[in-house]
């Protein structure tokens, strides 16, 4: 499953590059677009029916594999790297429109860099919170 994931990667981001440089083509653009989204659908449901079609003897030997290796623990890996992952995007994001804000702010009263600086601290809590949970996620795990 990993290695699917890890092939994956690569045509994602060229179907995000080739977006971001269809889009400035207008409508014709926007055409195109749905028809990348369309192939990333298609090979998006190869890739399940290769999941669901593969036999029981696949799935037993990679879990007696994992059990014996000790590292039945992945889904929390996952999951603390999906919780790193979402909470600096979102962090990110409230950083980009709270600087900006900030700077607005501090540039008609100079006097309000504390308090806006602390608005954009605020904002950057998000990323610990999400290093927080994954930090105890991998300690359960």
């Amino acid at each position: 499953m990993t290695a699917a994931l890890i092939a994956g990667l690569p045509l994602i981001a060229g179907a995000a590059v080739m977006a971001r440089v269809v889009t400035r083509r207008g409508r014709s653009g926007m055409y195109i677009l749905a028809g990348i989204g369309a192939l990333l659908m298609v090979g998006a449901v190869v890739l399940l029916a290769a999941a669901l079609t593969a036999g029981p003897a696949a799935a037993a030997g990679t879990a007696a594999a994992a059990a014996s290796a000790g590292t039945s623990s992945s889904g929390a890996l996952l999951g603390a790297a999906i919780a790193v992952a979402g909470s600096t995007i979102g962090a990110g994001i409230a950083v980009a429109y709270t600087g900006a804000a900030a700077l607005a702010a501090m540039s008609e009263r100079p006097e309000n860099f504390g308090r806006a600086m602390v608005i954009v601290g605020l904002s950057e809590g998000i990323a610990i919170y999400g290093l927080i949970i994954a930090i105890l996620l991998i300690g359960k795990a």
